[in-house]
């Protein structure tokens, strides 16, 4: 007779020959499949031919969910555009004055490759307006999404005042 493969039984002894593992006999694990234990390679080669199929669908399986499982987010959010959680390093992604959207790199540069292709004006991923050409056309729209209470551009305007030097009117952007 064959083995009962029950999921107890597979844990509890030998694939093959069935030997507990109260027997005190080590038993190794399929390493594809994880589904399997084998008291010795002899008993894994006699078995393999009955394990083969179901291996090879469970070890597809596993690739799978290594594959398309979802990174954990981060307290940044996800990207507006490709809904993966922005990274915690501040060089992967970026802040756009228009909209005030953290955009990552990822998008910001498939963007760009659009525009290059289609020969479009350079424009924000999200919103689509214009990237300003200068720094007080960008400081403009800052403040106008600082009228607006976008906490993402007080807090940018903030870092800019407190990098200057002007602390009370940071804190002021900062509360």
């Amino acid at each position: 007779g064959g083995v009962n493969m029950s999921e107890e039984n597979v844990k509890a002894g030998c694939a093959s020959c069935g030997v507990a593992v109260i027997d005190d006999i080590k038993l190794t694990k399929c390493t594809d499949c994880d589904l399997v234990r084998y008291c010795t390679d002899a008993c894994q080669r006699e078995h393999n031919s009955q394990h083969q199929q179901e291996c090879k669908k469970r070890a597809a399986e596993l690739r799978d969910e290594i594959l398309f499982k979802q990174p954990e987010g981060t307290h940044f959010g996800d990207c507006p555009i490709c809904m993966i959680p922005l990274p915690l390093d501040r060089e992967k992604y970026c802040t756009w004055t228009c909209c005030s959207k953290v955009i990552c790199r990822g998008c910001a540069h498939a963007n760009i490759l659009r525009e290059e292709d289609k020969k479009l004006q350079h424009a924000c991923p999200f919103c689509r307006k214009p990237v300003p050409s200068t720094l007080e056309q960008g400081d403009k729209q800052t403040m106008k999404r600082v009228a607006a209470n976008d906490p993402v551009a007080m807090l940018r305007k903030g870092i800019q005042q407190h990098k200057k030097g002007d602390y009370r009117s940071a804190f002021e952007y900062y509360t």
